[in-house]
């Protein structure tokens, strides 16, 4: 189950995958898109980069693997020093600024399905705050972070039509959030 839902785990990477194909995104982005968030938790349970190569370089290639590490969150800096999670976020929008337009549509696909998720739960509940505590940084800093993405995205010169769609999606979200603090 995702964290704080019913929606089974493996829900996330086949919409992802929907979402970069609605696109027309070549087969290693989705591939890539599918795997991220199964690397990420291996990432965070502390496999090594010889194990990730191992399970994903060797069999869906270098290229796959690279894209994959360039849009997830790092436990831990090249020196081996455990981020904190605002330290992961910071390090993830540096590292998109610099990877290949691959990695940039996965982040996008990742973060239009789970704010639309997020808009989804939040309209069909009667307690919103029930929703909030699923997330570590609370109501406020997740709505930030999608707008941060947003930003670094456009900022790096990722003009594409799922762009439009982020940012509805991020509109949305601060519009929503501002409706419930005027509200509660």
């Amino acid at each position: 189950m995702r964290k704080g839902t019913r929606y089974p785990y493996l829900t996330a990477a086949p919409n992802l995958a929907v979402i970069l194909a609605r696109y027309a995104q070549d087969d290693p982005t989705l591939v890539a898109g599918i795997l991220h968030d199964v690397v990420e938790d291996c990432v965070r349970d502390g496999y090594t980069a010889e194990m990730l190569n191992r399970r994903v370089g060797d069999k869906f290639g270098e290229s796959v693997l690279s894209t994959v590490l360039a849009v997830i969150e790092r436990r831990y800096d090249d020196e081996g020093i455990e981020l904190s999670h605002h330290e992961r976020k910071d390090d993830l929008l540096d590292r998109l600024a610099h990877a290949d337009d691959r990695a940039r549509w996965i982040a996008a696909a990742d973060h239009l399905q789970s704010g639309g998720t997020l808009l989804a739960d939040l309209r069909r509940t009667d307690f919103p705050e029930a929703v909030w505590s699923r997330f570590t940084s609370g109501r406020q800093a997740t709505i930030q972070w999608y707008r941060r993405l947003h930003d670094r995205l456009a900022e790096v010169g990722f003009r594409f039509p799922i762009m439009e769609e982020l940012h509805d999606v991020v509109r949305s979200l601060e519009r929503y959030a501002g409706e419930e603090t005027r509200s509660g």
